[in-house]
């Protein structure tokens, strides 16, 4: 699962993951090159000079990446890559105001990127590393037929908070089903990229292909990223997906094409946690899809990651022993039981106010779910490293009596349902893959059994 802005442990993208904000009105993007800064910054990474890079973040990096995060962040890309080698190339481009500096890098056992995005004061904005192998364009997968649906772009709320989405819709003769698509943690684009891999477009294609209406969007953190931390009482997840989600439904309801009576919410990893919170209230939600939904508290399923990750190669080095000790310290801070709102707190590297963990306090998404009156298809991938069978089970435990809940697991699925062979780690992400067919032919066989008959038009 990832949180907010970064990626945990899941082996994609260790240094940093934050949405890169458009500039102030009215200020000039930069017109420097900043290439040579970019060589010397990561040669003082490669010296392990950390204290020399820091002065070259701006505000949110230098808050999210202090001295010793920097360096457990560069210790675990060594780790997934091997030693560093050599600069391969550098190039740049101009992006949404940020000059973007793309430096290829030889590592022993693979080639990765080092991404810097340079704002207008030469501060780094965005920080981030992904293998080489994360720019291979994404291809459609071989169930989902293009000639088979159509595809427009709507709006999802409005201003000055409105997103833009894509409405995936099959040819022939409506009103279809539809499902709705709730990203997971960290600022998601609308296809739910990750490296080389898009989870939602797999979907959207694929359900598409089977009769099923998909609606995705841009994530409210990635489109408002910049914004949304400016919020003096910080957010919760209500401000961050819930709204946006269930914005997203109404939409689907008002198009001439899709079924009212039968929309779906199928929320994948965070989303799939608050699914049934989503579902709660509203009465345009006729059933809800939980893809690798974690049964427990975030700050447990972070620690267990950062023990996970730690102990890839063997027992953790001296490095993981502090990320573990310092993802237990996050966890003790986050379950304090005298926090207050207006506290920023950290986990996983990311800064996170705390009302966004208040709010989440009491939330037993097992028991939430076990409330809802609707129908629930439950799936699960078996080499599932970040969301694990646990959760799975405690879904089944809560939930397998019901006959109106489906439960599944896929013994050779990741945590993107794409297939792993022999040991996930987090690391295959990176590598050009789809979601699993199986899965996407289970989503649109259960949800045409909740919707039989069309509606009337």
């Amino acid at each position: 699962m990832r949180i907010l802005g970064v990626a945990v442990l899941s082996g994609l993208m260790i240094l940093l993951v934050l949405a890169v904000p458009a500039l102030p009105a009215g200020q000039t993007p930069p017109q420097q090159d900043n290439e040579a800064l970019a060589r010397s910054i990561l040669a003082d990474l490669v010296a392990r000079k950390f204290e020399a890079v820091e002065p070259y973040f701006d505000a949110r990096v230098a808050a999210a990446l202090p001295t010793d995060k920097l360096l457990a962040s560069w210790d675990t890309l060594l780790g997934l890559a091997g030693d560093f080698v050599s600069v391969e190339s550098v190039r740049s481009e101009m992006k949404q105001g940020y000059q973007v500096v793309y430096v290829s890098c030889k590592f022993s056992r693979d080639e990765w990127v080092v991404i810097f995005a340079f704002d207008a004061q030469n501060k780094i904005a965005q920080f981030r590393s992904v293998p080489a192998s994360s720019f291979t364009p994404w291809a459609a997968p071989s169930y989902a037929k293009p000639e088979s649906f159509t595809e427009r772009s709507v709006t999802i709320g409005s201003a000055p908070r409105e997103l833009p989405g894509t409405l995936t819709i099959p040819k022939g003769t409506g009103p279809f089903p539809a499902a709705v698509l709730v990203h997971g943690s960290g600022p998601n684009d609308a296809d739910e990229t990750i490296g080389p891999n898009k989870t939602f477009k797999d979907l959207a294609w694929g359900l598409a292909c089977r009769g099923v209406a998909v609606l995705r969007y841009v994530k409210r953190t990635r489109q408002h990223g910049a914004e949304m931390m400016k919020i003096a009482a910080g957010f919760t997840v209500k401000e961050e997906t819930e709204d946006d989600a269930r914005a997203a439904v109404a939409l689907l309801a008002t198009q001439p094409e899709i079924d009212a009576r039968h929309i779906f919410v199928i929320g994948h990893s965070l989303g799939a946690y608050l699914a049934p919170r989503i579902a709660v209230g509203d009465p345009q939600i006729a059933g809800i899809i939980l893809m690798a939904g974690c049964a427990r508290p975030l700050e447990d399923m972070v620690l267990e990651q950062t023990k996970f990750q730690t102990s890839l190669n063997g027992p953790p080095n001296e490095d993981g022993l502090k990320a573990i000790a310092r993802a237990e310290q996050e966890k003790r801070d986050i379950e304090d039981p005298n926090l207050k709102p207006g506290v920023m707190l950290h986990s996983a590297g990311a800064a996170i106010p705390s009302i966004y963990f208040l709010d989440l306090r009491n939330y037993d998404p097992v028991k939430v779910a076990a409330s809802l009156k609707i129908p629930m298809l439950i799936l699960q991938g078996e080499k599932d490293v970040q969301v694990r069978m646990v959760d799975f089970d405690d879904f089944k435990r809560g939930l397998g009596g019901r006959k109106d809940v489906t439960l599944k697991s896929y013994p050779l699925a990741n945590h993107l349902f794409m297939t792993v062979a022999g040991q996930a780690s987090g690391a295959e992400y990176m590598t050009p893959s789809h979601v699993e067919q199986d899965v996407v032919e289970d989503i649109a066989s259960w949800i045409h059994q909740q919707s039989p008959s069309p509606a009337p038009k």
